[in-house]
């Protein structure tokens, strides 16, 4: 039987250049579980995905960064990607979210290059997190211990590694969600 998390509300944050799996299929899996998910981007329109290096779908925007009401949502979902991931760490909003939810004690989940918002956000220290390879020394070097798991849960922060892991990560978000 699948976990419900009816009337749950999610804030996918998100760039151009995401993962288009990670976000994607992510925000599938918590819709199939009975949560509204927002898609939320620094601009309006549509934001471009990619499957690795090649093109991918583009996915319709639904507020803006600036738009966005922190407090309607539960949880943010930091999808991946190389350049999604460097353009939201140097977003000033993305980066003010993203301490508001963590010190907040809301679910935060990210995967693959996301944990670098985390990282800009000021708030890896202390936190154990996993995240694709590359950027391991940016969460150590931020204070933050890295170990290589398909899930790690530190409280309210969740953290993923790569697409393969997108059913582990996503059944820990909705579970998260389902208790908070």
């Amino acid at each position: 039987m699948q976990t419900s998390i009816r009337g749950k509300s999610v804030a996918m944050i998100s760039s151009d250049y995401f993962e288009e799996s990670e976000l994607i299929e992510t925000m599938a899996a918590i819709q199939d579980a009975g949560a509204h998910v927002d898609v939320i981007a620094p601009h309006s329109g549509e934001i471009k995905g990619l499957k690795h290096t090649d093109p991918g779908q583009s996915v319709p925007v639904d507020i803006t960064l600036d738009e966005m009401d922190p407090n309607k949502y539960d949880a943010i979902v930091l999808p991946g990607g190389a350049i999604n991931a460097d353009n939201l760490r140097m977003n000033d909003k993305a980066r003010q979210i993203i301490r508001q939810f963590m010190d907040a004690g809301k679910v935060v989940a990210a995967i693959c290059h996301a944990p670098w918002a985390l990282v800009s956000a000021g708030r890896a220290d202390g936190k154990q997190f996993t995240s694709f390879p590359t950027i391991q020394d940016d969460i150590r070097n931020a204070g933050g211990e890295w170990v290589n798991e398909e899930v790690v849960i530190d409280q309210n922060l969740i953290t993923s590694r790569k697409p393969d892991d997108i059913p582990a990560f996503s059944h820990a978000v909705i579970q998260s969600l389902a208790t908070a």
